[in-house]
């Protein structure tokens, strides 16, 4: 993919009803299977139950509404209420193989505090996030001179749970500064294409629209 055709890509299309999200896609394909999972932050469970589906996960959850525990429990999913912010920290070290948060990050009120409790429970963690510095966003904040509301960014800014928006080069500086180590790593622009990963990360952070990283705890390298 070259980086003009990702620049002039079109609207993207619907989603199927019978397709996952993008994101959640890439995610399971980055599970191992049977692995022990938490998912935070799981919403409806949808994620949960394609992994079960798919990888045969020990699969848990934690969701902050009591709506989308009660979505999960008729699923037949293992979902408790929870706060990211605060109830991480009540986990042990290594209970699971993978704690993952999908567009939940910028919704987090201490994202940095929610990545190191991530990386202290799981021995990976799997991240999605939009990207604050897509060219689109850009240019809605540069020529418009108001909050940009996009496709992965569809809130006003007066009713937007969204209070911790950042850019694919913020995630990587934040990576870093936790001792982190990006194990796989995935944009996409508006068509849903991935940008090539050998790319450098200027064309992630102005062409990727949303991202998805899989982390390594820092002490864990080889």
């Amino acid at each position: 993919m070259n980086v003009t055709s990702a620049a002039n890509a079109p609207e993207r299309p619907a989603q199927p009803l019978d397709q996952p999200r993008l994101d959640l896609a890439v995610i399971a394909e980055m599970v191992a299977p049977g692995a022990r999972v938490l998912d935070v932050g799981c919403g409806d469970g949808a994620l949960l139950k394609l992994l079960a589906q798919k990888k045969g996960v020990d699969g848990r959850g934690v969701e902050l509404s009591q709506r989308g525990v009660n979505e999960c429990v008729a699923k037949g999913l293992s979902v408790i209420q929870g706060d990211a912010d605060t109830d991480l920290s009540d986990y042990p070290d290594d209970g699971f193989d993978y704690v993952i948060l999908s567009q939940t990050l910028q919704a987090t009120r201490r994202p940095r505090a929610a990545l190191a409790n991530m990386l202290r429970i799981g021995r990976r963690a799997i991240i999605s996030f939009p990207n604050f510095g897509y060219w689109r966003v850009r240019a809605q904040l540069a020529f418009s001179g108001r909050m940009p509301v996009t496709g992965r960014l569809d809130y006003h800014w007066h009713d937007t749970p969204n209070i911790h928006l950042c850019t694919i080069r913020d995630f990587v500086e934040i990576v870093d500064e936790l001792g982190a180590h990006i194990e796989r790593g995935v944009a996409f622009d508006r068509a849903g294409a991935p940008i090539r990963f050998s790319a450098p990360w200027w064309v992630w952070n102005f062409f990727g629209e949303q991202a998805v990283f899989l982390l390594e705890r820092g002490d864990r390298r080889r």
